[in-house]
Parts: structure tokens; sequence; C-alpha cells
């Protein structure tokens, strides 16, 4: 039950930021270009308390998920509608277009200022992501090993994009599940073309290739009294080798679990020097224990105030053409329905970033308030992009449309956003379903 009500709660919280935000872009604007605006609501429904300044009403209402912003004439679709001074149809184009287009750039600068704060702050980055992606390890028996790709071989490009770094071959394969593609690697001086179909993991249907980076294992926790605190482990020491093998994150488990009772040589990394250690692993049930919780060898990013920003501005812009290709993916088949996360998907991952602390909880507002910033530019009717197409058209004609024309384009529009609506539901439960049912719905 606590967790039920600390999803509903996460989900609160984070729908009424985005929102809350959106909608201060619509008043914001209308305020600056000369538009009345009605009501500036926190919550929706029943209205709760507040005061009246000029002719808004700013208020509180009962269910604070978000906000909205009421213009007089807004939504007169009648023919012999009264327009009144400083109604929203008596605005002239470009101040209606404005208005409309603050919603979204809101959305878009709360993500970019979010970042940025992040990176002032610092954060935790595994350190392979960053690295240019030479394979460390292939799973046997996985798309990377059917497809003869070797280690040290490195990735060059995938579908004709380049690769700079594991970051790039992650969200490359991850988008393409049972996809085959196209993977240009440097192998020996050479550079070849390999096809690899990739598989499908998780309830997410994410691509998955079986091949990962030389990503080295760094001590994050030091069990007392364990074989690693007697060897002289501390925390944050990075494992280079053992036994002079250079040994990577997925491979360091089977060595350690294979060797109990045997002294092993460790080179590790602490601070800016290398030491070796001398630890035996001791046979707990059936395999070898050192006492340790491990994780990828990690860098802390941080930033001045003014890089913070540029390199938030790069981070929110690369997102922004990954969700934008994303879409495309989806209408042309190359990517997955499961991908998509709903209000459901949202709730549940709401509340996990909560769980991790509050800069965890700040990445992901920023994360979906870009995406819904971006989403409400498609020119579908109900949403503004759907608003703005229109208000350009009419700007090329010179003409506005009819009121009873409006009204059938948002009409349309409104029955395309309740098909969706339900589908991405829809959606969202069937990837909770055991995977016997997943597999015979068409979602």
């Amino acid at each position: 039950m606590t967790s039920i009500f600390g999803t509903i709660l996460a989900f609160i919280i984070v729908f009424g930021i985005l929102v809350f935000v959106h909608e201060f872009g619509h008043f914001f604007m209308a305020k600056l270009v000369g538009i009345r605006v009605d009501v500036f609501s926190f919550g929706y429904g029943k209205r709760l308390f507040g005061f009246k300044r000029g002719d808004t009403d700013y208020r509180v209402s009962l269910i604070p998920m978000g906000g909205y912003v009421r213009f007089p004439g807004e939504e007169g679709y009648e023919k012999d509608a009264e327009i009144g001074p400083g109604d929203f149809r008596a605005a002239k184009r470009w101040q209606r277009f404005l208005t409309i287009f603050m919603g979204p750039v809101m959305n878009i600068v709360l993500a970019v200022f979010l970042v940025a704060v992040i990176n002032m702050v610092g954060t935790q980055v595994p350190v392979y992501q960053t690295q240019k992606p030479v394979i460390g390890w292939i799973e046997p028996d996985s798309p990377a090993a059917r497809a003869n790709l070797l280690i040290d071989d490195e990735i060059l490009s995938i579908d004709g994009k380049a690769t700079e770094t594991w970051n790039d071959v992650d969200l490359a394969v991850g988008s393409k599940p049972k996809k085959t593609i196209n993977i240009e690697v440097r192998r020996d001086g050479d550079v070849i073309q390999v096809e690899l179909l990739t598989e499908s993991k998780t309830r997410y249907d994410m691509g998955y290739a079986g091949f990962w980076g030389k990503i080295l294992t760094e001590a994050r926790m030091i069990s007392p009294n364990s074989p690693a605190e007697d060897g002289g482990m501390l925390p944050g020491d990075v494992i280079l080798a053992i036994n002079s093998q250079p040994v990577y994150f997925f491979k360091f488990v089977e060595i350690i679990e294979k060797s109990a009772g045997q002294e092993l040589d460790f080179l590790i990394r602490r601070g800016g020097e290398t030491l070796t250690l001398k630890i035996t692993p001791r046979k707990e049930g059936e395999v070898g224990k050192i006492g340790i919780a491990q994780t990828a060898e990690s860098i802390e990013k941080r930033f001045g105030f003014f890089n913070a920003f540029v390199q938030s501005y790069r981070e929110n812009k690369k997102l922004a053409f990954l969700v934008i290709n994303f879409i495309k993916d989806l209408l042309t088949g190359d990517a997955s329905t499961r991908q998509l996360g709903g209000p459901i998907e949202i709730a549940n991952f709401s509340y996990t970033a909560f769980r991790m602390g509050f800069l965890a909880m700040m990445a992901w507002i920023a994360l979906i308030s870009l995406q819904l910033g971006i989403i409400n530019l498609f020119p579908i009717p109900v949403l503004d992009g759907g608003q703005i197409l229109v208000i350009i058209i009419e700007g090329i004609f010179r003409r506005d449309f009819s009121p009873k024309v409006k009204q059938i384009i948002m009409q349309i529009g409104f029955a395309i956003f309740i098909v969706l609506v339900v589908f991405i539901i829809l959606n969202d439960v069937v990837k909770r379903l055991p995977n016997g049912w997943q597999s015979i719905l068409p979602f």
C-alpha cells in the first residue's frame, strides 16, 4: 500500500510540475502580448481559494495535478459568438502563435535548466559510456557472437550513424529490437561491415546485441572482516587486472567465484597510483567471494555555471533528436511500441526516481519535460502543434478558418488523441502481463 501511495504521489508531483510550467508559458506570453487571461489555476476542478488581480482570477483548485490557463474567446466556435477586446480570437496571428508556442518552449527550458543544475552539482557517470566503443566482452551465443564480432573490434557506426561513444552504441542498439543492423567496425586497422540481428530483452522490447565495452570494476563497498578488507582493498578502488590478466566487469565475478581458496594478485588503481594486493577468495556455499559490492567504474562530472548550461543544451539537443527519430521509427515500424511509456510507466519511474534521491528526480522531470515539449509541437489538432499549424496555414492564405471548420478540426484531433491515450494505457497494461499473454496481444 505504501508503494502504491508513493507511486501516486510521485506521479502527481512530476505531472503537476510539468503541466504547471507548460501552462505558465501560455500565461506569461499572453500577458506579454496583450491577450486577457480569465483564469490561471494551480490544479483542476473546484476553486478552493485565490485572488483576482486585473482581469485574471489566480486560484488554487481541488485536484493538484498541474494547472490550466483560460483565455476569453479561446473556445468560441459559434459563428455569431461575440469577440471582445483582448480576447484570444481577437488577437493577431503572431500573438496567438507565440502564446501557444510558449507552452512547449517552457517545458524545453525547464529541461535545460534542470540538467544544468545537475551538471553544476555534479553526478556520477559510468566511465565506459564516454569512451570509444571498443568491444571488451561478448556474451557466448549472443547476436554479437553469431555475427563473428571479436574482442577489440571498434564500432565506428551503426546503420550509417557514427558511434563516437558507448552511449551512442547503447542507444542505437536499444532502439532496434529484432532488427538487422549494419555495423561498421575497425579490426586490426581494417574497416569491415558486419550484419547483426538483434534480440529483444525486457518487457520494454529493448534491442540486445550481447557486446559490452572494456568496463572496469570499481569496489563500491567493502564488507567488514572480508577477504577484500583483509587484503587492503578500499571503497573506490578500480580493479585493472587479476594475476596480470586484464579483467572487465562481466568476467570479474566469474573469476572470483572459480578461485575459492586461491591467492590472487589484484592490480588496482587508487587515486593516481597503481597498487598490487593479494586477496584469497573465501568459499561461501559452492563459490568464492571476496566481500565487495562492485559497480562499473564511474567518474564525477561537474561543470561551472556557464559550461553547465552549454553542456545541458548539448545533451538536451541530442535527446530531442533521439525522440524525433524514435517517433519516425515508430511510424515506419523500425521501433517497438513496447518502448512507449504512458501514465502507468511514468508513475512507476517517477516513484523509482523519487526513492533514488533529489538529483534523480530532477533528471527524470527534465527528461519527461523535454519529451512533453517536443511531442506537444507535433501537428495533432488537439495539441499545441496542431493549433500552431492552423495559425500558420491561416497566415499563408491570409484568412482565418471559419469557427465551424475549426470546431471540426478540434473534434477530429480530440478523437485521434483519445485513441492514442487508450492505446498507450493498454500498452502499459500489456507490458505487465505474463509473456504468454503478451505474445498473443497486438501491442
